[in-house]
């Protein structure tokens, strides 16, 4: 992690959004942390760090292409893909290291070559497209030795922003879902992932565990003539980037636990079981690369009951990024979270105890809103899951909730993708109809992006 200087970075901000108020004997405590990073893109340099003046921090990103045999059904896809990554390319940043690697049942690096990274300029934009047109179709998919060849070269240039983008048309056939496991696990924490399923022959679950693993974002492309504009769009995003290996570090009291910790906003992802320890009654959870943006987090804590009219602090909420020499997030938990640099932004998570109910009963409306999101998201995957299992009583009473919860909170993108697989007879209830005929496009659609949520109206 490079040296900020003080003007490098995007400013950080925590606020929280939180119902302190708990009844006599209350122990949970319910917290929204907005985290948001503004003023970076357009600010100094990082001390130390290779990049011109004004250009960003030094970013390493390797695109992973899918060149199995299944590539070649339509061989529009393969050109599709060629001309994607063509579109990344160029739209890479002038000193970004880069690589292109073509995926089968092994990895093969297509360019540069030589275990290293390029550095993108107009003549290795130029070279790589024209690497590019060798690309072909044939072979298998064991997409983990994908992930650890991306590994190896993004580790092998001094960058401060590591950033894959992974491209599959089918399933990962050819090899175990315990080596996949074994490879992102290897991977988590060295660099993030975007991933993109295209077509419709490709596993869901497989694609958005990739990208939940390695904090990315994951999106179906059911027409390959629109791999180009999101290829564009997921680079531009990378190279917007300004800071790494971000960690929300919650500390709290003696007694205290934490019950749980998710991202509940842009998309809903399961941080809990992310923690490494740091130092005494404190944890770090991954919250990946951060550009210019703002993102939700729900905290729950419990804590240990007191008198009324007494009040604590349930939980101190702060960011904390590796210090230089400090390797990676687990390198500073094992170390005791010392080699870290607190990045100045912190909120505070308060339990007040009162007898007054109307208090201790109001339920923040941050909370409720992104309490009914993570329902949403569950529902929709429950219902799909149960619906695939036969069970379309199960499925109908599912998917009736997710539609009832979309609307009620003015989720319309998930509305729309839910109208494509019921039919609504009324929204309000929650009453549906399974529809006899969905086309695998819309239910891969639906599933892939059950997890986006919207925030809550200001």
């Amino acid at each position: 992690m490079a040296n900020f200087s003080k003007s490098s970075v995007p400013q950080f901000s925590v606020d929280v959004y939180q119902n302190e108020y708990l009844p006599e004997g209350g122990r949970e405590v319910n917290a929204i942390v907005t985290v948001t990073a503004t003023g970076g893109g357009t600010v100094g340099t990082a001390v130390g760090a290779s990049y011109a003046p004004g250009q960003g921090p030094a970013a390493g990103v390797a695109i992973m292409v899918d060149c199995s045999g299944s590539m070649d059904y339509p061989p529009t896809k393969m050109r599709n893909a060629r001309d994607a990554t063509a579109a990344a390319i160029d739209t890479l940043r002038d000193g970004t290291h880069f690589a292109v690697i073509g995926g089968t049942h092994v990895a093969k690096e297509v360019y540069p070559g030589g275990g290293r990274l390029a550095v993108a300029d107009r003549s290795t934009r130029d070279q790589a497209k024209q690497a590019l047109r060798r690309l072909s179709a044939g072979g298998g998919t064991a997409i983990g030795t994908w992930l650890r060849l991306a590994d190896r070269l993004l580790s092998s240039a001094d960058v401060t922003i590591r950033h894959g983008i992974l491209l599959t048309d089918g399933r990962n056939e050819h090899e175990s879902p315990e080596d996949l496991k074994a490879a992102l696990d290897s991977c988590a924490g060295r660099f993030t992932c975007d991933a993109r399923g295209v077509g419709t022959d490709w596993e869901v679950k497989e694609v958005t565990g990739i990208a939940s693993a390695l904090l990315g974002t994951a999106d179906i492309v059911a027409d390959p003539t629109g791999l180009a504009a999101d290829f564009t769009q997921m680079m531009e995003t990378a190279m917007g980037k300004e800071v790494a290996d971000v960690a929300l570090r919650l500390w709290t009291p003696v007694g205290t636990t934490i019950r749980f910790v998710k991202q509940v906003a842009p998309t809903v992802e399961e941080l809990t079981g992310r923690r490494t320890e740091a130092g005494p009654r404190a944890g770090d959870y991954p919250t990946g690369s951060w550009g210019d943006e703002s993102r939700d987090y729900h905290v729950c804590v419990e804590v240990p009951t007191a008198g009324l009219g007494q009040e604590m602090l349930a939980a101190r909420v702060s960011l904390v990024v590796p210090q230089p020499g400090g390797t990676s997030r687990s390198s500073a938990a094992e170390s005791g979270g010392g080699s870290v640099q607190n990045l100045g932004a912190q909120g505070l998570i308060r339990a007040v105890w009162t007898d007054d109910m109307a208090a201790s009963t109001s339920l923040n409306p941050q909370v409720a809103h992104y309490t009914g999101q993570a329902e949403l998201a569950q529902a929709i995957q429950q219902g799909l899951d149960l619906r695939k299992a036969g069970d379309m009583d199960g499925a109908t009473a599912k998917l009736g909730r997710a539609v009832q919860l979309a609307s009620a909170s003015g989720n319309a993108d998930t509305a729309k993708l839910l109208a494509k697989v019921v039919d609504v007879v009324d929204a309000t209830t929650g009453t549906v109809r399974l529809k006899a005929k969905v086309e695998e496009a819309d239910e891969m659609t639906l599933e892939t992006r059950s997890t986006k949520t919207v925030r809550v109206k200001k």
